[in-house]
């Protein structure tokens, strides 16, 4: 009896069936050896290149920021990025580089602009590298006195910021008020001429900073973030202002150990993706990762504000030193931050945001 071969036949259906069926027989009516292996071949890179598929359509997001890893920032941020995947069944991965590993923030914006990362989690400095209007939530000292101020003029001021923002190529995915700024030095300070002995900490993208300490009698030494641990070492850099929870992660205070107890300023910031990156999501895609990404903001702003606290007792266990200053200090300060805003306003913070800041916070007061 012949034995049965399925390649008998000229049908075409026939004529591919032995490969589909069982790749690894040959039929010899059809196939040598060599014949089969270049066809088992060809097989399995089909198989490859159809599961390569869903990794291919996926979109990965780069998010660069100065959060130290292991932060809460941090961890938030990974968990905004796993349900992320989760809610678009992998379509969508967010990779993370935490603790300035892409630079500062200048230069997270600059990698931004040119494609090399898609996100940021940025403090008010370098948003202003986009945008120098946000500089009003931030860079006006001791202008709040309390955080409930700061929140009030954020509802007030962030959507101006965010047509303003995405005008400009960064659309806004959450903002966060994580708290105060204080001066963290190498030796105690209480007064502004204290703080006017020393080589005081300014950041290397924004000059016109620099210049206003200068103004007024501060001795500024501009620097990336990533070189302040070193610039105190060296003694380059003798006071630093920085929230709390930063100092603790970075243990700035290991090298400056007494913190002014000033709230000189609100640490504010806000995640953005560029305006490319967003629009290749499709709708169903782009109102997940908002409604994510907005959660995620939320539960930074108060994990921060909570952790705060636990981050100067922290610290204090290593040594840290917490200077109260008394009312009539305060009010020096204040004088002295008063006396720099005629050019704060239009250098610094453009004329009409100041002007609005300054008009809300009398609102606020009055209600």
């Amino acid at each position: 009896m012949n034995s049965f071969c399925p390649m008998k036949t000229n049908s075409p259906t026939n004529r591919f069936r032995p490969l589909l069926l069982c790749p690894f027989v040959a039929c010899p009516h059809v196939l040598d050896a060599a014949g089969v292996l270049r066809r088992l071949l060809l097989l399995c890179l089909i198989a490859l290149w159809h599961q390569a598929q869903p990794l291919e359509a996926a979109q990965r997001i780069r998010l660069g920021t100065l959060a130290p890893n292991g932060s809460s920032y941090h961890n938030e941020l990974k968990k905004m990025g796993q349900e992320w995947k989760e809610s678009t069944l992998g379509n969508l991965s967010l990779t993370i580089y935490p603790g300035g590993r892409m630079g500062g923030e200048s230069e997270t914006v600059r990698r931004m602009r040119i494609g090399q990362l898609q996100a940021g989690l940025l403090t008010a400095v370098g948003l202003t590298e986009i945008e120098p209007a946000v500089s009003g939530l931030q860079n006006v000292p001791l202008m709040f006195e309390s955080l409930e101020e700061v929140d009030f003029i954020g509802a007030k001021l962030q959507p101006l910021l965010e047509e303003r923002l995405e005008e400009k190529g960064f659309k806004v995915l959450f903002w966060i008020n994580a708290g105060w700024v204080h001066f963290f030095t190498k030796t105690p300070i209480a007064t502004p001429d204290d703080l006017r002995q020393l080589k005081l900490f300014s950041w290397a993208g924004s000059p016109e900073v620099v210049d206003l300490y200068k103004k007024a009698g501060f001795h500024p030494v501009p620097l990336e973030t990533k070189n302040i641990l070193t610039g105190l070492q060296t003694s380059l850099i003798t006071a630093v202002p920085m929230p709390p929870i930063y100092a603790n992660a970075t243990q700035v205070d290991t090298q400056a150990p007494h913190m002014l107890a000033l709230n000189w300023a609100p640490l504010v910031g806000a995640a953005v993706l560029t305006t490319s990156a967003w629009n290749r999501l499709d709708a169903d895609t782009k109102t997940i990762v908002m409604e994510i990404a907005k959660a995620s903001g939320q539960h930074i702003q108060k994990a921060e504000r909570e952790d705060a606290t636990k981050a100067i007792a922290a610290m204090k266990k290593r040594g840290l030193q917490v200077h109260k200053i008394s009312d009539q200090t305060k009010a020096e300060w204040k004088q002295a931050a008063k006396e720099v805003y005629p050019l704060i306003r239009g250098e610094i913070i453009p004329a009409d945001i100041f002007d609005r800041v300054t008009g809300w916070l009398n609102e606020f007061r009055r209600q």
